[in-house]
């Protein structure tokens, strides 16, 4: 690239390696971007204008019409100009030019009249209303249209669709593509500005790509279905190709990018579980059942017969588990009571309560609503699930409310698990067509006090809310909560905007779908596994900034300054997840870190960063 780069700007030798770093830097490489686009070029003249607006297929279809119609105007005034002189002449006997003629054609049609040429009989004040009639027709009336309908509204369309760019600049690469801006496209926004993965959305909609391009969002205006949108955004030099429309267009979109860039990596987002295999023969390599995935790691979190660890995600030998403390010996204990890393080695890295992961506090008593969350070696764990297995939270039935594909999925994890399920499920159609996939199924609506009773909601363990509006879920968790004050709810969401509604109405554990997606979506484009902790949580992995070297956990104070948790280091290729207070950072190791991604961005603004 030949361009001068503003310092910080992510660059390897001659190619752009970052499309998003500070807001500077944003706002420069966005520039560089529309700038360097094919048609994207700042229009400052009117002769610019129009030749581009002469490019467009419409306009050089509507032309002709236009052209017919100025014609037709053009004759009308001419045939007035006649008109005007035969009268003038043979009837009021005045002698005018032709030019006159043609002056009063135009004052009297566009209804100026300045009166300084007129007829004086009754003929020609008629022949004056006839020409005066006409001009506010065509001129007034006709000719706004036509210049609307065919020259003005193209013009606009066309000034919209060149506000996006059509392509990206040449030395573009190791960027994520996205075929669509959806559900997702916020979250994955947020997560590749703060890991500073350069991406890029394709909208098809030029009004689409326009809004999306004022807010600040890498987007270029081309179809998702086109090769030569995957030649234009260097679709061969990405390092990850996300299709997330509907399963056909999925498929579509892989096979038309593999067209063009065979070896790139493609990520498919699967509506329908029996699409996975039809989407991995167009040629995706992983293909991700996000209701399913949703539904288990939903079924993750509930606490029903022995109690026991709940893996959530790995990280090489480092293992993430969640530990429901319900009927154990831990409630009612101060958090250093609980001595796990003297006794088993494992790491108290945070605990969920009231539905929000809080910080390790060694002075925080523990409450039997709380899930501690401990990170360590899977033999590790395994001690810990042999210590809680004699205790028993609840052998009741858990109730799953939602028969959808989240409910399903849910359902039959936990009945896998051994653990009993009464499902509830509003459509008697759904309800018959999987009535032998819980223990139990009660038809109805979940709203019924007679229905949840005889489902078992004052026994029961936990309630699951897998239905697919959030408003239902907010309503159902006051309701369930009412009914059952011991209960544990857990809830998923469609929309992260809902969470804290959720949380307030009393949820212990909310998962969203979003989440879930643009977590696994990220892990897998900076190819790390994905740890799913909960909402607004996720684990994270950092190179040891400079200004970190040589300094204590204690002395870098992390976590006060950014609100995140060290969990482990990983130094080569050991992980080291015994971590006292006084030990030393050193050179080229990777931070493991649990916290929100808001404190990643604080983290690089601190101690320096991508």
């Amino acid at each position: 690239m030949s361009v001068l780069a503003p310092p910080g700007l992510v660059t390897q030798g001659a190619e752009t390696t970052g499309l998003l770093c500070s807001s500077s830097e944003r706002r420069y490489t966005t520039a560089l971007m529309f700038i360097r686009s094919s048609r994207g070029a700042v229009i400052k003249t009117l002769g610019t204008q129009l030749a581009i607006l002469m490019e467009e297929d419409e306009v050089q279809r509507n032309l002709p019409v236009l052209l017919k119609f100025c014609l037709f105007v053009l004759g009308v005034m001419v045939l007035s100009t006649i008109g005007f002189h035969l009268i003038m002449i043979h009837v009021e006997g005045q002698e005018h030019s032709w030019f006159a003629g043609f002056y009063w054609t135009v004052v009297t049609m566009s209804t100026l009249g300045y009166g300084d040429i007129v007829f004086h009989t009754d003929l020609g004040r008629s022949f004056s209303l006839l020409v005066l009639i006409s001009g506010v027709v065509l001129l007034l009336v006709v000719l706004p249209f036509v210049f609307i309908r065919y020259f003005y509204a193209p013009w606009f369309e066309a000034q919209v669709r060149f506000r996006a760019p059509r392509e990206l600049p040449e030395g573009t690469r190791d960027h994520v593509i996205i075929a669509d801006y959806d559900l997702l496209g916020p979250g994955l926004v947020a997560q590749f500005r703060a890991h500073g993965v350069p991406y890029v959305f394709l909208a098809s909609d030029p009004e689409h790509a326009a809004s999306l391009y004022r807010d600040g969002v890498h987007v270029v205006y081309g179809e998702s279905d086109s090769t030569e949108t995957y030649y234009k955004i260097h679709a061969r030099d990405a390092r990850l190709l996300v299709a997330n429309q509907d399963d056909m267009t999925n498929t579509n979109v892989i096979l038309t990018a593999r067209e063009v860039a065979p070896d790139l990596p493609i990520m498919a987002v699967a509506s329908s579980e029996d699409a996975t295999d039809i989407l991995e023969l167009a040629g995706a390599q992983t293909v991700l059942p996000l209701r399913r995935q949703l539904g288990e790691q939903l079924a993750n979190r509930i606490n029903a017969g022995h109690a026991q660890t709940h893996v959530v995600g790995s990280f090489g030998d480092l293992h993430i588990a969640e530990v429901p403390i319900l009927n154990t010996p831990l409630v009612g204990k101060a958090v250093r009571e609980t001595r796990l890393r003297e006794s088993l080695g494992l790491n108290l890295i945070g605990l969920w309560e009231d539905a929000e992961f809080k910080p390790v506090d060694p002075d925080r008593t523990l409450t039997d609503h709380c899930i501690l969350v401990v990170a360590g070696r899977p033999d590790r764990l395994a001690e810990l699930d042999e210590l809680l297995y004699i205790y028993d939270t609840n052998w009741n039935p858990v109730i799953v409310i939602g028969g959808g594909k989240v409910g399903r999925s849910a359902t039959r994890a936990l009945r896998k698990k051994g653990v009993t399920v009464h499902l509830v499920e509003r459509n008697a159609e759904l309800a018959a067509r999987w009535e032998e996939v819980p223990d139990r199924m009660f038809v109805g609506d979940a709203a019924n006090r007679e229905l949840l009773e005889e489902a078992g909601i004052h026994e029961a363990p936990a309630v699951l809310l897998t239905t697919n509006s959030d408003a239902t879920n907010v309503f159902l968790t006051v309701y369930c909560r009412k009914l059952n004050s011991e209960l544990r709810i857990v809830s998923r969401v469609t929309h992260e905007r809902n969470v804290d509604s959720i949380r307030r109405a009393g949820a212990d554990m909310v998962l969203s779908y979003a989440s879930l997606a643009v977590q696994t979506i990220s892990a897998r484009a900076q190819g790390r596994p994905v740890v799913l902790l909960g909402e607004g949580v996720e684990l994270l992995e950092e190179d040891l900034p400079p200004s970190l070297e040589g300094k204590t956990l204690t002395e870098s104070e992390i976590g006060a300054r950014t609100g995140l948790t060290v969990v482990a280091l990983r130094e080569g290729e050991t992980i080291r997840t015994s971590l006292s207070a006084d030990h030393r950072l050193q050179e080229g190791s990777r931070l493991v870190m649990v916290g929100a991604p808001e404190g990643l961005e604080t983290f690089h603004k601190v101690f320096g960063g991508p």
